[in-house]
């Protein structure tokens, strides 16, 4: 099971078609809630606030099973009609009557709420609910976007504002000295106040007041970059250029980093070796240095110290918060050195473009927009190995498995669990990670 995700935090639409797919496979709602970090009772608030009806039923029919054969009639004192009462269209009789038994669906009064995955939902004859994700988002949208517009005053409020201040505006007097004076009559803030004068709510404009119109809006004064690039002295691009004609023999690595979509939770940590294409993908709890840290010593433990330097003696990354603590990244715990950092300009990607170009294969499986909080390791090096197993031109029609099994020390493969896989049988689709 996935790792929950940070608390409080809005539903994407993603999370949302996962909550869709779900009930359609009948999977329970703390399974749902688990796999996405949420409460169970925030997924079940969120299916019955946004499921919607089959439009077959009203969603307030009566649904006493004694409807059709109920003949009870004048439970109202002031009824004078003949009618039964179970067809009633002014008063609901569900109210008054002591016989009322509901009729109603149990998957629906009950978890799972909706009959997005049941069997009989075509046959029943019963009101219907189905949970959508689109429509669930673009409700949430809608409200989320509602609540924040308009004024949050009523309009008897706003006009008992607008007769105490408008006549003294146009005396000339200023909204802080009507502010001082009237402070406790005027239940929102002095800077509302300006807010709603802009947005001529009231019968004065701002050519009323006696010095707005003198002024110029205010620009913002720049600061200062606070940005510490000390991390880069002896590291720069120019650095590694000059290192790698010094020692042209020095294999490279290029590192970066892939997120999700809300940028928090769990991310890709990425390696390439620029020898043979290989790439090497490990699964991080969150984009920080310390899962960073963790994932060389976890290389280090597993290969050796001495093979981690062979494999890995120059490593080129970006300027991302994540990989900003080199002295971790190039040093053990006990101060052996293992690698050498170096750091690319800012804003120049291609400086190591053939990872950047290589997180194509990443995106065809798992496509941008979708989280990775449903993903484990195993499935992220089932999806290494289908994208190392792809022959590529630049390599003369070979996979870099295969270039790399030549290359490369063969405990990296054991250590890691890399495998080849047969050309028919490699998969660059979503689907491969569904299995």
């Amino acid at each position: 099971m996935i790792d929950q995700t940070l608390p409080n935090k809005h539903m994407t639409l993603n999370d949302r078609f996962y909550i869709e797919r779900c009930l359609s496979e009948g999977i329970p709602l703390y399974k749902i809630a688990k796999a996405l970090g949420k409460d169970t009772t925030t997924i079940s608030k969120e299916i019955k606030r946004h499921r919607i009806t089959d439009g077959r039923y009203r969603i307030d029919s009566n649904d006493c099973i004694f409807y059709k054969k109920c003949k009870i009639q004048k439970l109202c004192l002031e009824c004078n009609t003949m009618k039964r009462c179970a067809t009633c269209k002014k008063h609901d009789c569900r109210k008054d009557c002591v016989k009322y038994a509901s009729g109603a669906c149990m998957t629906t009064e009950r978890a799972p709420y909706v009959c997005n995955g049941c069997n009989d939902a075509f046959e029943c004859v019963k009101p219907h609910y189905f949970y959508r994700a689109n429509y669930a988002y673009d409700n949430y949208i809608s409200t989320l976007t509602n609540s924040r517009k308009g004024v949050n005053c009523s309009p008897e409020s706003l006009y008992e504002i607008d007769s105490l201040i408008s006549p003294l505006l146009k005396q000339g007097q200023s909204l802080s000295q009507i502010y001082a004076t009237h402070g406790e009559d005027i239940p929102i803030s002095r800077r509302t106040l300006y807010t709603y004068l802009d947005n001529c709510l009231f019968t004065a404009r701002n050519i009323d007041l006696p010095r707005k119109v003198k002024y110029k809006p205010r620009k913002k004064k720049r600061t200062s970059s606070n940005i510490d690039y000390s991390y880069k002295q002896g590291r720069s691009y120019k650095d590694f250029e000059k290192y790698i004609a010094e020692n042209p023999e020095t294999s490279i690595v290029e590192m970066d980093s892939v997120v999700g979509p809300q940028k928090t939770g769990k991310v890709m940590l990425t390696m390439f070796f620029r020898n043979c294409s290989l790439m090497l993908i490990f699964l991080m709890k969150a984009d920080t240095q310390a899962c960073v840290s963790e994932i060389f010593d976890m290389l280090t433990e597993k290969l050796g110290l001495e093979l981690f330097q062979k494999l890995f003696p120059v490593i080129l990354t970006d300027n991302g918060s994540e990989f900003k603590n080199p002295d971790a990244l190039e040093n053990t715990a006990d101060g052996a050195s293992r690698t050498k950092i170096f750091y690319c300009d800012p804003l120049a990607s291609w400086q190591k473009g053939r990872i950047e170009k290589n997180h194509e294969y990443i995106r065809y499986i798992i496509p941008k927009g979708t989280p990775l909080t449903h993903y484990t390791q195993r499935d992220i090096t089932k999806m290494m190995n289908h994208i190392n197993g792809v022959p590529r031109l630049s390599l003369n029609n070979r996979s870099p498995y295969e270039l790399a099994s030549f290359l490369l020390d063969e405990a990296l493969f054991k250590a890691l669990r890399i495998k080849k896989v047969h050309s028919d049988k490699i998969i660059l689709k979503p689907e491969l990670l569904r299995n």
